[in-house]
């Protein structure tokens, strides 16, 4: 079994919680398919000014955070006391997305419930619940935005896992910015119906829920999720709206095999999601999951040829893909595609 560790955490309201982390290696997964065993990358920590001390091949060198607006945002978002994924998270598009006006709010506090052997996210005791949270929208009226991404931690301990809040934030955008588009990447609020529809009910434009890796996996990636638990929420969801569009994303690199990502792709598209990405995973520290590989621009390209093919309306396949990466596209395509989606290079 995988080693844990525990420590106390002070967070920067003052509010003490606690911190779990992992050492994952020592967590068995089953075989591939072919009964091969997978072989891992080691750790590298990047050393700052030294090109390639981290081991990452060049298409995986993102741009240092910099510019104007990207600066205007970020405290924008400070003076508010808002979190965003892309901090928390360190996803390598924050400074693209920002400088594009697209912004991802983290709402329901950054302590998580669960811990996912990937996310760089604190897991631990959530601080208290803070209702005003959806009337802080107007941070993207301030900021001038035309496509905000709205996501959380998981907060299990919450009665509708925080669902209420997050129509909330949904409809207060909407009265602050109008002609904003509103994307949401939930939890899976343990399968619970009535959230869903909580959520659904306040329109959001796109609906997304990650599947974020291959079935055999979940055991390591996600031990307190199912996989199948997660298709149906994203059924659900198309269900309850089936004018408004949903969407899923998952890594590569964890161990998984073309096989298994070729049916993972075919059960998205059969429980109806119309936006798939996929990126490249990237392992955040040494209490985080090994690595098993780095794919190449070429494979991801195939991934996407293979993803239109079986009718997704709009795929975004690469390297320093994330969820909200080119989010504002995603929807404008996906929208002017009621068919299938066709590949373009």
């Amino acid at each position: 079994m995988a080693r844990r560790q525990i420590n106390i955490k002070v967070l920067d309201d003052g509010t003490k919680t606690f911190e779990v982390r992992h050492r994952w290696e020592d967590r068995p997964v089953p075989p591939p398919p072919d009964g091969t065993a997978t072989e891992y990358l080691p750790f590298r920590k990047q050393a700052r000014g030294l090109p390639g001390a981290h081991g990452r091949p060049e298409w995986l060198k993102a741009r240092i955070p910099d510019g104007e607006v990207y600066r205007d945002i970020k405290e924008t978002m400070r003076g508010l006391n808002l979190h965003t994924v892309c901090e928390e998270a360190r996803c390598p598009n924050i400074g693209e997305c920002w400088n594009n006006r697209t912004a991802t709010f983290m709402i329901l506090g950054n302590v998580c419930t669960r811990s996912c052997g990937f996310c760089a996210v604190l897991t631990g005791k959530p601080s208290e619940l803070d209702l005003d949270e959806p009337y802080r929208a107007d941070a993207a009226k301030q900021m001038g935005l035309e496509h905000a991404v709205i996501t959380s931690v998981n907060r299990d301990e919450l009665a509708d896992g925080g669902a209420s809040i997050f129509a909330g934030t949904i409809r207060a955008i909407r009265e602050e910015v109008p002609g904003c588009a509103v994307e949401v990447l939930t939890p899976d609020f343990k399968g619970d119906r009535d959230a869903i529809k909580t959520v659904i009910d306040a329109r959001p434009d796109t609906f997304n829920h990650n599947i974020e890796t291959v079935p055999r996996l979940y055991y390591a990636v996600r031990p307190q999720a199912k996989y199948g638990r997660s298709l149906e929420v994203l059924r659900h969801a198309k269900e309850l709206n089936p004018d408004g569009l949903t969407k899923s994303g998952f890594m590569v690199g964890l161990g998984e095999v073309e096989e298994e990502i070729h049916q993972t792709m075919h059960d998205l598209r059969d429980h109806n999601v119309d936006i798939l990405t996929i990126g490249q995973y990237l392992r955040p520290s040494e209490n985080h999951l090994p690595m098993s590989r780095y794919y190449k621009p070429q494979e991801f390209a195939s991934f996407r040829k293979y993803g239109f093919s079986l009718g997704f309306k709009h795929v975004e396949s690469g390297p320093l893909v994330r969820s909200s990466y080119h989010a504002h596209e995603q929807t404008s395509d996906a929208k002017q595609s009621p068919a299938a989606g066709v590949a373009s290079a």
